[in-house]
């Protein structure tokens, strides 16, 4: 594999939630988890893929004509991707006259990320920002993930690391020396839970979680707050336990909400949490209080 190579779907500059300061998030593709609330659904295979828009689309045939690989059909007069055939190339994309067709991720070598990155070097400067890897799960591209940190250190760009700590330990000793902070993904504490909710069991992650921790890297536990989920007592309990059991105070919770409902209808995936409300403010700071009163630092 290129180390030099990466696959990404976006690259959000002027982000303010992914660590201090003013960052620029870099999202690779590709993630081992396939967690029910998951909102970015375009993020979860590791390759390109295609969104389709069927409110844009006039069902023209353009693009069924376009394709190399017959993965578009004509049914019922109406066009359909065959997406087990779909290889990501995007000539379909190009034919389309409606805009009805979008190609998530490409590809993109560590000069090309960098340069984008270097744009906003001064809003780093002055904010104390930098760049944080997110995605997807970028553990999952770890010789990218390496190469691209390494690139941001010598340029002395402050780097953090959005993960769900699901890769193998050993891949962590290639790129920790360049890391400056984690977000670290903490979903259920109960690991029969975990799988049903994420499709793994949670033991290597927890296993990820202490070695990191034990390293001295400034980490901080992100909790997704999904009612019916992970908003139990118990597993918030659980969690708070487990953070101070490996040293960590900082703690955030991250609200549900169901944005992402669009780009899974375009990507022809099933939203499995139709009906579940956003948690409510009380209920946030309630939540909150509860971690705060067992020393430790909590916000969302």
């Amino acid at each position: 594999m290129n180390a030099s190579l990466g696959t990404i779907f976006d690259i959000q500059r002027y982000s303010i939630h992914d660590g201090p300061g003013i960052r620029t998030t870099v999202f690779l593709k590709g993630c081992p988890l396939k967690c029910l609330w998951c909102s970015n659904p375009e993020s979860q295979i590791n390759r390109p893929e295609i969104m389709h828009d069927t409110s844009r689309c006039t069902h023209c045939g353009r693009c069924l004509e376009a394709c190399p690989y017959n993965a578009i059909e004509r049914c019922d007069d109406k066009i359909k991707l065959v997406r087990n055939l779909c290889q990501g190339c995007g000539e379909c994309v190009s034919a389309c006259p409606n805009e009805a067709r979008q190609l998530v991720g490409r590809q993109e070598d560590v000069e090309a990320v960098l340069k984008e990155v270097e744009k906003d070097g001064l809003f780093y400067k002055n904010s104390g920002g930098g760049v944080t890897l997110s995605g997807g799960e970028p553990m999952s591209q770890p010789d990218f993930v390496h190469s691209l940190l390494k690139k941001c250190k010598e340029n002395r760009i402050h780097t953090v690391l959005d993960t769900c700590g699901y890769t193998q330990l050993e891949n962590w000793d290639r790129v920790l020396e360049y890391v400056d902070m984690i977000l670290f993904d903490l979903k259920q504490m109960n690991t029969a839970k975990h799988k049903e909710y994420t499709g793994v069991p949670n033991e290597l992650i927890l296993s990820s979680a202490k070695k990191l921790s034990s390293l001295g890297i400034p980490m901080v536990i992100r909790i997704p707050f999904i009612p019916g989920y992970t908003d139990s007592h118990k597993n918030m309990e659980d969690s708070a336990c487990f953070a101070k059991e490996i040293g960590i105070s900082r703690i955030e919770l991250l609200p549900f909400h169901s944005l992402c409902i669009n780009k899974y209808n375009k990507l022809d995936k099933e939203w499995k949490l139709n009906g579940i409300s956003p948690p409510s403010e009380e209920f946030l700071e309630k939540a909150r209080d509860r971690f705060n009163a067992q020393g430790l630092n909590c916000t969302f």
